[in-house]
């Protein structure tokens, strides 16, 4: 056994292909997607390839959007993108190879050192693959030439910023063990302008903070601005430090600040800047309002005037 047997597992499958290609996996790099392409020599083959493009994954460099560059070149080939993808699985017909190795050079082991990874040929009707497959044409959205370009360009703010960490990419199961992410810009209309890929005239360092809130809130794409909005508020009212607001209604902001503080271990100075920017987005994408009871409160409901 080579070592770059998965490679040419998925490369002996995709040679067999004359109509129906799937390409499934969530990270896919540019030049071996170029190769799974290309080893499909039949001229009336139809390649769908569904994967997921997350701005901090794009950052780390496990994921290329620029896949949509090829896609554009070959009508043959479209794209689709699935939020929450983990499976991997290469279909060519009535085969299909499920397993643990995504489309990238380590995985396929056309670069070493490569991953211990396993793919297992089953039939294309096996029920498990069909469910996949209907699950993912229930969520996936079409991916588009402007949506990779303006998820690079939100990965290369990150990658520029001296302030952002670097990039650890995760598995599913780890994410709970991460840093608590809190608001980090003061003005949450900006959100989502930047989300959509709109034009922009705000200065870095702005910038920065908008892209580090929406990388570490990671959406799905294709959102409307009231389903982006839920969405949102949904990470909020899922803080610790916010619960009090969602199950009685009122949330002291002096509170809030104290709960911070511990739990982030920060200044007084920083854990009030916190609850300030929790406070604007909880105002922005929610129905509260801040009333001033000796300590500020923040409460459900819109205010009246």
């Amino acid at each position: 056994m080579t070592s770059d047997h998965v490679w040419r597992q998925i490369e002996g499958l995709l040679a067999t292909a004359r109509g129906r290609v799937v390409l499934v996996a969530p990270f896919i790099k540019r030049e071996v997607f170029a190769a799974a392409v290309g080893a499909v020599t039949a001229a009336e083959a139809e390649i769908l390839c569904v994967t997921r493009w997350s701005v901090m994954e794009v950052a780390a460099g496990a994921s290329d959007p620029e896949i949509a560059e090829l896609a554009a070149a070959d009508n043959r080939v479209s794209i689709l993108l699935c939020h929450d993808l983990h499976a991997k699985l290469y279909l060519a017909d009535d085969r299909c190879l499920v397993g643990s190795a995504n489309l990238t050079a380590k995985a396929t082991g056309r670069r070493q050192p490569r991953n211990l990874e396993v793919l297992v040929e089953v039939p294309e009707a096996h029920p498990e693959v069909q469910q996949l497959l209907r699950d993912i044409q229930a969520t996936a959205v079409p991916a588009t030439l402007e949506l990779a370009r303006q998820i690079r360009a939100q990965a290369d703010v990150l990658k520029s910023d001296e302030d952002c960490p670097k990039f650890v990419v995760v598995t599913e199961e780890a994410e709970e063990d991460g840093p608590s992410w809190r608001p980090e810009t003061r003005a949450p209309h900006r959100l989502y302008p930047v989300y959509r890929g709109s034009r922009h005239d705000y200065v870095s360092e702005i910038l920065a903070g908008v892209v580090r809130d929406l990388a570490h809130l990671n959406l799905p794409q294709g959102l409307s601005e009231t389903a982006f909005s839920k969405a949102v508020l949904a990470e909020l009212h899922a803080m610790p430090e916010v619960e009090q607001l969602v199950t009685s209604g009122r949330l002291s902001m002096a509170d809030l600040q104290q709960q911070l503080m511990e739990a982030d271990r920060t200044t007084e100075a920083q854990a009030q800047r916190a609850a300030e920017n929790i406070c604007e987005w909880l105002k922005y994408f929610g129905e509260v309002r801040v009333v001033p009871t000796g300590p500020w409160e923040i409460r459900q409901g819109r205010e009246f005037t």
